[in-house]
C-alpha cells in the first residue's frame, strides 16, 4: 500500500511542533481529520492542511517532502511504524522515540534522538548539537535503540547517554560522549577536545585521531578485544563503514576517573 504522503508547501514563517504527526496518532483518520490537526506554532494558530499538501495512504508509513529546519519535533514519541523526510529539519527529530523508524534525507537539528527508548533513526546529512542528549532539568539522555548519522554530529554527542547506540560516520565536534552513563558511541573520524568527558561507565570508540583527552584517563594499552568483533556483526547491517573499523586492535583508555572511572574510550594505536 502507498505510504501517506506530507508535501510541505512552503517554507514556514514560524517554527512548527510537527510532532501530532506520527504513524500511531494518525491511524484510522480520514483526510479531513489529518487537515485539521493543529500544530503548535509560536503566534498565529496552524492546521496540518494550512501547510502540507495530503495524498491518503498507508498511515504506517509516512512520507514527509520538502521539508525544512523549522519543522520541530518529527516523530516525537513515535511507538511504530515509519517515518521518512526529505529534507533537513529542526529540533528533537526522534524525541522520546520508542519503536519503529525514522530517516531523514537531510541533516538534523539539536537534541535528535534526546531521550529516546527504542527504535531507529537514520541522518543521511549531519546532526545537530546533543545528539542523544538530555533537556533541561533531565538526568539522562538517550536510553535505548541506535542512532546512525552518515554525515557529522555537532556538540555534546551522546551526552549523559544511557543506552543504546550512537553510529557516526563522519567526525564529532567538542566533548562527544561527555557524561555518559552507560551505551555505545562510535565515531569514525576525527573528534573535538575532551571526548568522554566525566563519563562514569559505557564504551566511546574513535576511528579518527586526537591528543585532546583529559588527563584523568588511564592508558590500558593495546587489545585486540572479542567484544569489538562482535559489536561489527550488530553494526554491519546498518554501517559496514563503521563495522569494518571495529574490526582492529584498539588502545583502550580507562576513565574518567575524576568521577566513577568505569567507561572506556578505545582509539586506534
Amino acid at each position: 500500500m502507498k505510504p501517506l504522503v506530507l508535501t510541505l508547501l512552503r517554507r514556514p514563517e514560524q517554527r512548527l511542533d510537527v510532532s501530532p504527526l506520527v504513524p500511531h496518532r494518525l491511524i484510522g483518520k480520514t483526510a479531513a481529520e489529518i487537515a485539521a490537526i493543529e500544530l503548535q506554532t509560536t503566534h498565529v494558530p496552524v492546521t496540518a492542511g494550512d501547510i502540507f499538501r495530503l495524498q491518503m495512504g498507508d498511515a504506517q508509513k509516512i512520507r514527509i517532502e520538502n521539508a525544512c529546519d523549522r519543522l520541530d519535533g518529527i516523530g516525537l514519541a513515535m511507538t511504530s511504524g515509519e517515518i521518512v523526510v526529505e529534507g533537513s529539519v529542526g529540533i528533537e527529530a526522534g524525541r522520546l522515540m520508542g519503536g519503529g523508524r525514522l530517516t531523514i534525507i537531510g541533516d538534523a537539528g539539536p537534541w535528535a534522538a534526546s531521550a529516546m527508548k527504542g527504535g531507529t533513526i537514520e541522518i543521511t546529512g549531519n546532526a545537530g548539537d546533543r545528539l542523544g542528549g538530555p533537556r533541561t532539568g533531565e538526568t539522562a539522555g538517550m536510553r535505548g535503540g541506535i542512532v546512525v548519522v552518515r554525515g557529522n554530529a555537532g556538540e555534546r554527542a551522546g551526552d549523559r547517554m544511557r543506552r543504546g547506540m550512537i553510529l557516526v560516520e563522519g567526525g564529532a565536534s567538542r566533548y562527544a560522549g561527555c557524561r555518559t552513563i552507560a551505551g555505545t558511541l562510535v565515531v569514525r573520524r576525527t573528534v573535538g577536545p575532551l571526548p568522554g568527558y566525566l563519563m562514569r561507565r559505557g564504551t566511546i570508540v574513535l576511528g579518527g585521531a586526537t591528543d585532546a583527552f583529559s588527563p584523568t584517563f588511564v592508558d590500558c594499552g593495546v587489545h585486540d578485544l572479542l567484544a569489538l568483533q562482535l559489536m561489527a556483526r550488530y553494526v554491519k547491517p546498518v554501517s559496514p563503514r563503521l563495522a569494518t573499523l571495529l574490526r582492529r586492535p584498539w588502545r583502550r583508555l580507562a576513565g574518567d576517573m575524576a568521577v566513577l572511572g568505569k567507561g572506556e574510550i578505545l582509539t586506534v594505536p
